[in-house]
C-alpha cells in the first residue's frame, strides 16, 4: 500500500495540480477528502498536517507537505519524472513555477472565483485581474510559439503547474481560442500517458 496520502478538495485549483501530477508520474496514493466549503482546512486537526490551513496537502509516511509548487517538486524528486537532473535544469523548471504564481495564477484563479461568487469585488478590481490574466496568458503564448514545452524540451512540473491553471481560465472568463499556442500545448498535455481531468485525479471531484 502507497505511503502518499493526497488531501485536497475538487474546487481548488492548486489540488487539481497535485493530482495530476500524482496520475501522469502514475504515483499511487489513497486520498482523504478536506471540507473546503465547509471550512475543513481551518479545524485543529488538519491543521497539524497543513500548517497554512489550506489545500492540498500530501502525507509521506511522518512528513506532511504543503504548497502545490513544493508538493510537486517533491514528487519530481521522489519519483525522478518530469523535474530537471541538476541544479540549472531545476532553476529553468522553477523560473516558470515562481512566474505561474507571480504572473498568471493570480489573474486566473481570482476571475474564476470572481465568475463563480466564490469572491466578490468592485468592478475595477475585477477588471484589474482579468487583464493581469490576459497579459499573463499572452507571455505564454508568445513562448509557446517557439517550443513545444516550457522548459527543458520536454514536459516537467512546470506544465504540469501552469496547465492546471490555464485548464480552469475558460471558467474565469478567458477564451483561449485566442491562443492558438496555448490550445495546442494543452493537447500535447492532454495526450500524455496518466492525464486526467479534475474528477479523474481527484477521487471526490464526481460527487462533490
Amino acid at each position: 500500500m502507497s505511503k502518499i496520502t493526497f488531501y485536497a478538495h475538487p474546487r481548488s485549483g492548486p489540488s487539481y495540480r497535485v493530482g495530476l501530477a500524482l496520475a501522469l508520474m502514475q504515483e499511487p496514493f489513497t486520498f482523504e477528502l478536506v471540507d473546503l466549503p465547509g471550512g475543513g482546512t481551518r479545524t485543529p486537526e488538519y491543521m497539524k498536517k497543513s500548517r497554512f490551513g489550506n489545500v492540498p496537502c500530501l502525507q509521506d509516511g511522518n512528513e506532511y507537505i504543503v504548497q502545490s509548487s513544493a508538493i510537486l517538486e517533491y514528487l519530481a524528486e521522489k519519483t525522478g519524472k518530469f523535474g530537471g537532473k541538476n541544479a540549472l535544469e531545476r532553476v529553468r523548471i522553477n523560473e516558470w513555477m515562481f512566474w505561474d504564481f507571480d504572473r498568471l495564477c493570480p489573474g486566473l484563479f481570482r476571475s474564476r472565483a470572481y465568475k463563480l461568487g466564490i469572491r466578490k469585488a468592485e468592478p475595477a478590481v475585477v477588471d484589474a485581474f482579468k487583464a493581469e490574466g490576459e497579459s499573463g496568458l499572452a507571455t505564454l503564448e508568445a513562448h509557446l510559439a517557439n517550443n513545444e514545452w516550457l522548459a527543458l524540451g520536454k514536459p516537467t512540473i512546470a506544465d504540469i503547474s501552469v496547465y492546471a491553471g490555464v485548464f480552469y481560465a475558460a471558467d474565469g472568463g478567458f477564451d483561449l481560442s485566442k491562443y492558438p499556442c496555448i490550445t495546442a500545448w494543452k493537447a500535447r498535455i492532454e495526450a500524455l500517458p496518466g492525464y486526467g481531468k479534475p474528477a479523474d485525479v481527484i477521487p471526490a471531484a464526481s460527487r462533490a
